[in-house]
Formats: structure tokens, C-alpha cells, sequence
């Protein structure tokens, strides 16, 4: 893997600074199909949960169709947060992480 083979997107979401690294021809396939490459990190608060990691790191293989489809990485990252943000883990998550310790 090279660095210089990804797009890089800095965008945020709910206070959280997130990093989208993108390689759409991360691998290439003898029959002509490949494989894309998507990685995910918040990096301010570093490592922050996001509604799809509880590391605030995600890698993600898949054809370049299925980002294509979307309208590119940014809006397929923005899709991916706001369906798993529905989740009830992700709301437990947030609602712990709202309430103040004792401790």
C-alpha cells in the first residue's frame, strides 16, 4: 500500500474530525474486476467511536461500483454513518458516553 494511491477526504460529523482515505483500484483481479479500498479514521478526538467502529478505525473492501453508486467515498461514508447511527448500539454508545461518572 502507498499513501499516494488514496484520495483523502477530511470532513466532520457530529464534532468528530474524520479522515476518509479512498483507493478505487486498491486491487486488480486477472479478469478485469478489481477491488477498492476505504479507510476510516476520526482523528480529532483521536480514535473517537464512530457508528461503525468502536476503535474510530474502519477498513473496507469492495468493488468500486458499490462507492460509485453513492456519488464517491464522502457520500458513501455519509450514508454508512447516518444508517448505523440508527443502530441501538450506537445510540447506547452515545448515551453512556453523555452521562457524567461518579468516579
Amino acid at each position: 500500500m502507498n499513501i499516494s494511491d488514496y484520495a483523502i477526504i477530511h470532513k466532520s460529523w457530529n464534532g468528530i474530525e474524520i479522515e476518509i482515505r479512498w483507493n478505487p483500484d486498491h486491487i486488480a483481479f486477472d479478469d478485469g474486476t478489481g477491488m477498492a479500498h476505504l479507510e476510516i479514521e476520526s482523528i480529532k478526538p483521536a480514535r473517537a467511536p464512530l457508528p461503525m467502529t468502536e476503535t474510530g478505525y474502519r477498513s473496507h473492501f469492495t468493488p468500486p461500483s458499490d462507492i460509485y453508486r453513492y456519488g464517491g467515498a464522502e457520500a458513501f461514508v455519509d450514508a454508512w454513518l447516518r444508517d448505523a447511527a440508527q443502530s441501538a448500539a450506537w445510540r447506547c454508545t452515545q448515551q453512556v458516553s453523555q452521562q457524567l461518572a461518579l468516579f
